[in-house]
């Protein structure tokens, strides 16, 4: 295994940790900007890297304030995974507008749905548009860093 993936994704990662730290005052408590990292890192990790460091994102988020779905925050680890490997790949295909809404949507509405059943239908309507807000909130501000760290990376990094 490559050390320089291996430590950029634990950087990716920590950066995460740190963005889930940084809580919205959406209406659900797990909200924060720990998507952020992960979604920038698309430009310079593989896809499966990047989902990496997003379900880490996550779960640091979820302890941060005491775990209130507790093993079901295991299931939306494993959810922002998968979003962040399709958007990756969704970025390596070239699909630069309809990356961000599969973010936004995979992560606003489709992530909870298994709520639906799970927890209850009201807890799913309740959730997405703060689900939806937090999703735009971390794509708006990935969209703006993105592009500043791919050309830092293709300027310093890789030479």
């Amino acid at each position: 295994m490559n050390v320089r993936l291996i430590t950029l994704t634990a950087m990716i990662a920590t950066l995460c940790a740190i963005g889930a730290l940084v809580k919205l005052p959406v209406g659900i408590g797990s909200a924060a900007l720990d998507a952020v990292p992960a979604l920038v890192s698309v430009a310079i990790l593989p896809p499966v890297f990047s989902g990496i460091a997003a379900a880490v994102g996550h779960l640091v988020s979820a302890l941060s304030i005491g775990m209130p779905f507790g093993p079901f925050h295991a299931l939306i680890a494993v959810e922002m995974f998968g979003i962040l490997w399709i958007f990756a790949v969704l970025h390596q295909k070239g699909w630069v507008k309809g990356k961000w809404l599969f973010f936004v949507l995979a992560n606003g509405v489709i992530a909870p749905l298994p709520f639906y059943f799970l927890i209850s239908p009201a807890f799913f309507y309740g959730a997405v548009p703060s689900l939806l807000l937090a999703s735009c909130l971390n794509a708006g501000i990935a969209f703006l860093l993105a592009p500043v760290l791919e050309r830092l990376y293709k300027k310093v990094i890789v030479k």
